[in-house]
């Protein structure tokens, strides 16, 4: 019976850290706003063969933990070459989870000619300040990292 108490304890204990905790992002203070400048990229996928690089600018939205966003991504596959794609996204965030759906304005450079593009989603978690990881969720699924942009563009 003892330890069936010590057990009931520790996890209400350990559910009113979880509450009471400030380690939920997002107010307006927050070291680790994502407004900004990012650079990605993802790990190789389609077996090693596509690589995705490109940059995510996150301005302000006028409804809290929203954001609008410009996300420019270079797929660059040893199969069919490269693409340069300009996609226009909304960012959520919870916590420390930020979801970006995107939408294409603009293919700058094509890969193969009538070749289908899907706008490319991530799924990340904010670890800190400069650095977002998660996933691809597009066409294909990668790990993907985001760090922030410190230095210009020329």
């Amino acid at each position: 019976m003892t330890s069936r108490l010590a057990r009931t304890a520790a996890l209400v204990l350990t559910a009113a850290l979880l509450v009471f905790t400030p380690a939920q992002a997002g107010t307006d203070d927050d070291p680790n706003d994502v407004l900004g400048t990012w650079s990605f990229r993802t790990k190789p996928y389609r077996g090693g063969e596509c690589l995705m690089t490109g940059t995510m600018y996150l301005t302000p939205h006028p409804d809290k933990g929203q954001y609008t966003c410009e996300l420019t991504a270079v797929e660059v596959c040893s199969q069919w070459g490269r693409s340069v794609v300009r996609q226009s996204c909304k960012a959520r965030r919870f916590g420390n989870q930020l979801s970006v759906r995107s939408e294409i304005e603009e293919m700058l450079e094509a890969k193969v000619e009538g070749l289908i593009y899907v706008p490319d989603n991530f799924t990340l978690t904010i670890e800190s300040a400069d650095r977002m990881f998660g996933a691809l969720v597009s066409a294909v699924t990668a790990p993907a990292e985001f760090r922030r942009s410190s230095d210009g563009i020329s």
